[in-house]
């Protein structure tokens, strides 16, 4: 499990989004005190281990990672919304690019687990024709 590099961007994936819990955003209010962004943090959170450990259902690991990465996508537009209308001057603390950096890790993983998917399949092509000679 730990040797492929996928499992090694959806455990950096993972440890972004669960320090999400713990940062703060600007105004050193906690995302957790706003529930939708505690809906959206849990959801994620649970989509991202559950693609971390589901190592071997590879395409279900590739779908939770990318229907993770989504999310994500959609927790930083608002992100982005929230400091852009509610505050004159906005002031970005380093936990705003967390989800974003997730969503990276998350689509390469995605990448990775195809292009593992893609071997073993043709691996398989390889074993069936050469059992099918036989």
């Amino acid at each position: 499990m730990w040797q492929r590099i996928q499992t090694l961007y959806l455990f950096l994936a993972t440890g972004l989004v669960v320090s999400l819990f713990f940062c703060t955003k600007a105004g050193d209010i906690p995302y957790t005190d706003y529930w939708p962004y505690l809906v959206l943090l849990i959801v994620t959170g649970f989509l991202q281990v559950m693609a971390l450990t589901t190592y071997r259902h590879r395409v279900f690991q590739m779908r939770t990672s990318v229907l993770s990465a989504i999310i994500l996508l959609g927790l930083q537009g608002w992100l982005v919304y929230d400091a852009v209308s509610t505050h004159n001057d906005p002031v970005f603390h380093v936990s705003a690019i967390f989800p974003i950096v997730a969503v990276i890790l998350d689509f390469l993983a995605a990448r990775s687990i195809l292009a593992d998917e893609l071997l073993v399949r043709s691996a398989d092509r390889l074993r069936s024709a050469k059992r099918k000679k036989q």
